[in-house]
């Protein structure tokens, strides 16, 4: 039994390792995959989520840091074709989300998975012989969504602690293995029902509130919050502010909202907060999910989008973005090979984009962590093209009206929408056993379905016409 698992998990790294990723202008330098086990994977099979990277300037060293489904991983990549594992953090088992940042030689980790969770500070300063961990408890946070650091102060996202949630936290970094409460947002803003992910620099906070939209905010002298500035109605309620990054030059923020499924990276004007402008959009495909925007300077962009990997922008002109290069880390999906998952916790989750060697750490969800040279895509001042295949990746029931079913995973409210309205359509769900648990008419889009004492599970939805022309679609229930 023994040789069949090494045999099996040796065909495994030999299969991974031997996988081509659709690529242009980013070389693909190292790959990793550590977390290659069946234990602690998250429902969806999700074994990779954020991820970051740091520095050691005393010793000369790079290390990409990757967000397992149950715990840290810290990756010498020193020596990029030949990354190894120097330490591991257990966390919590089975999750999807996982986020990342450092200060100093100390690393904080979040995430908003359920409970029991933990807070973690890990000091980096023994790599790569080891690190030490700090903090591992819920005494100073249980979970937050994502994490960020302005200067010297720590912010989480969408918080939980062990007397309840808030929508955005802000600590102090004075002592950094002792992070200390500045402010809650909630205390001057409580209809930010949560801040999904945020952007600061210089204690102006770009808050992107999911279907709230964006808001802007500052910390004030007095450690307060004041509203400085929101961008809510460039389409309002049905789109979700996902996550943002700001231009060098202060000038223009890049947006990314997460659901539904193909909607554009948008290019806006911050220059004056109480009016801010759109100047562009654009998309690397039609059905593409932009998950994270990172910006180097004012004139290079790079997106990660789940199952369409890793784009990289010129947008010296945000007027006019053009594409220069991609790395595709998940040639199991997405558009360039026709067909996208029904499960969206797929391909390149996020990337780290500012080591010194210019390097680009990624997470794919599935594949690994990736180290990619992407020279040719900064230098370069051609447009590139995405490979598109020739087989058609929307779902449709008749005169190619596309159905689209999200949140997936859902916790409580499941959207279902049809672009093109055909008048009467029946919903029915039914779970993986065959049982109908919903069943009803609909005259209008979108349909709105209350889901949240639905057991976890899977589930299948089917949206029927009037014409008996019909779709179904898997869905996860959290």
């Amino acid at each position: 039994m023994k040789k069949l698992i090494l045999f099996l998990f040796c065909l495994f790294v030999l299969q991974i390792n031997a996988q081509t990723y659709p690529s242009q202008n980013i070389n693909l330098v190292g790959h990793i995959h550590p977390n290659t086990g069946t234990v602690g994977i998250a429902q969806g099979g999700q074994r990779y989520s954020g991820c970051w990277a740091w520095y050691q300037a005393n010793k000369n060293k790079e290390y990409a840091i990757s967000g397992g489904s149950s715990g840290t991983y810290f990756i010498d990549i020193s020596n990029p074709s030949t990354p190894s594992v120097s330490a591991y953090v257990p966390g919590r088992a089975g999750c999807v989300w996982r986020e990342i940042k450092t200060y100093q030689n100390y690393c904080y980790v979040v995430s908003d998975d359920s409970p029991p969770n933990r807070f973690q500070i890990i000091d980096m300063q023994y790599l790569p012989d080891s690190v030490h961990v700090i903090e591992d408890s819920w005494n100073i946070l249980m979970m937050a969504h994502t994490i960020w650091i302005d200067n010297d102060k720590l912010y989480t996202s969408s918080s939980t602690y062990t007397n309840g949630f808030t929508n955005m936290v802000v600590y102090s970094l004075a002592t950094p293995t002792a992070p200390t409460l500045i402010r809650r947002l909630a205390s001057d803003y409580p209809f930010i029902q949560h801040v999904h992910d945020l952007y600061s620099r210089n204690d102006t906070v770009y808050a992107n509130c999911g279907y709230q939209g964006l808001y802007l905010f500052t910390l004030t002298s007095s450690n307060t919050f004041s509203q400085v500035g929101s961008y809510t109605n460039y389409a309002p309620g049905s789109n979700y502010n996902h996550s943002s990054y700001l231009t060098q030059n202060g000038k223009y923020l890049v947006f990314c909202d997460e659901v539904p499924a193909g909607l554009p990276i948008q290019i806006v004007d911050v220059q004056n907060f109480s009016n801010i402008t759109p100047v562009s959009n654009f998309i690397p495909y039609t059905t593409s999910v932009p998950h994270n925007p990172y910006i180097i300077g004012d004139s290079l962009l790079i997106v990660s989008s789940y199952q369409d990997g890793l784009q990289v922008y010129n947008i010296k002109d945000p007027s006019n973005p053009y594409l220069t290069g991609y790395f595709d880390t998940y040639p199991q999906g997405g558009a360039p090979v026709g067909t996208y998952s029904n499960t969206p916790y797929k391909g390149n989750w996020g990337a780290h984009v500012w080591l010194p060697s210019g390097l680009i750490v990624a997470n794919d969800m599935q594949n690994g962590v990736f180290i990619l040279d992407p020279t040719a895509a900064y230098t370069t001042t051609n447009s590139v093209t995405l490979p598109l295949s020739t087989v058609d990746v929307k779902e449709s029931i008749s005169n190619g009206n596309e159905i689209r079913v999200f949140p997936n995973p859902a916790n409580e409210k499941l959207n279902i929408v049809l672009n093109n309205p055909l008048g009467e359509v029946r919903i029915v769900i039914v779970n993986a056993i065959g049982q109908t648990l919903y069943n009803k008419k609909f005259t209008e889009s979108p349909a709105l379905i209350d889901v949240k004492d639905f057991p976890e599970g899977v589930y299948f939805v089917s949206v029927i016409t009037n014409n008996s022309q019909s779709v179904t679609k898997k869905i996860i229930k959290l």
